[in-house]
């Protein structure tokens, strides 16, 4: 690796890389929510252009990055701290790609183990894995003492995926492109969701498949851009204003993962039914995302929802949350 560098995109000069002093660092960073979801047809490059708000949601990831000891110096290692066959631990989880960009960007040797604690649903439309791909970033740059700037973060974030740049910033934002270049938005309030989740995640390329399928056989086929985020939508959050903002709730995916997966629209019903101002489809989904008025009628939509037999699990969170943090 070169003993210089310069973070891409910045025009930054080269600089020295530093070495951290710590033996150990742990950052959270949030899940999300997509409050607001339009994507135009698909470009040259197969992907789709979107239009979205995000909102981080009290369901945090923690990444703990640990020196490795002498005789892996230069390893990048991950480990759960509740093993799931369903999260990866080799170089195909995303945290353990950050942390290689950020070294390899950074000229950085020193290796690292990390240690990750996941309370975001896995393969649930709510980006767990972006949210481990920031904390890594955040905790490597600290542990190394590599001294990039959010900015800098940011960018690198982007060249994992479209979500990651979100948990970097939290609270609420849109985003547009691939839904990567992000502007904050304001937001007033708490809101109090629900999130239920399925026993079998969905993909999200075949989601996006399926919502291309229908679009084809619509007479009206998709827009060639995304729609815009309506002004309903930003005033309410403006106003801090729930039921306003249940009303404005949109998710292009929707159709296309309820049609891979009907049984998600008897969740919707029985999450509005047991008091949800409105129950949409969470990104790709299968996820489940129930806004409800308060907390008590939270409490009642998850018990429903959990006694119900149609989900895996309902958990409760309350939103709008910082972004990634370094918290010890």
């Amino acid at each position: 690796m070169s003993p210089l560098h310069a973070v891409p995109g910045t025009g930054a000069a080269p600089r020295p890389p530093r070495s951290g002093s710590m033996t150990k660092v742990r950052v959270e960073a949030p899940g999300k929510v997509n409050l607001f979801l339009s994507a135009g047809a698909p470009a040259a490059d197969g992907y789709h252009p979107l239009t979205t708000v995000f909102q981080a949601v009290r369901l945090i990831e923690t990444v703990t990055a640990r020196r490795q000891a002498a005789d892996l110096h230069g390893t990048i290692t991950l480990t759960l701290d509740e093993p799931d066959p369903d999260v990866p631990t080799d170089e195909t989880n995303l945290a353990v790609r950050a942390a290689a960009l950020l070294a390899e960007t950074a000229g950085v040797g020193d290796g690292v183990d990390l240690l990750l604690r996941k309370r975001v649903p896995v393969a649930g439309g709510m980006a767990g894995g972006s949210a481990d791909a920031a904390a890594a970033l955040l905790a490597c740059n600290a542990l190394w003492g590599t001294g990039l700037s959010l900015t800098e973060l940011t960018e690198l974030a982007a060249r994992l995926g479209a979500d990651v740049p979100f948990p970097l910033l939290g609270a609420t934002a849109v985003g547009h492109g691939r839904g990567d270049r992000l502007t904050p938005l304001m937001a007033r309030g708490t809101y109090h969701w629900v999130f239920a989740t399925a026993a079998e995640g969905l993909s999200t390329p075949a989601v996006f498949r399926r919502f291309d399928e229908l679009a084809e056989a619509s007479p009206t086929g998709v827009a060639a851009v995304p729609a815009e985020v309506p002004a309903s939508l930003t005033a309410a959050l403006r106003d801090g204003n729930a039921a306003a903002l249940a009303a404005a709730l949109h998710n292009d995916l929707q159709a296309a993962a309820l049609d891979l997966r009907p049984q998600l629209a008897d969740v919707i019903a029985l999450a509005e039914s047991a008091g949800a101002l409105r129950a949409i489809v969470s990104g790709s989904g299968p996820t489940i995302a129930a806004l409800a008025p308060d907390p008590a009628a939270a409490m009642r939509v998850a018990n429903a929802l959990n006694a119900s037999g149609l989900v895996a699990e309902a958990l409760r969170a309350d939103a709008p949350v910082a972004g990634a943090r370094v918290v010890g």
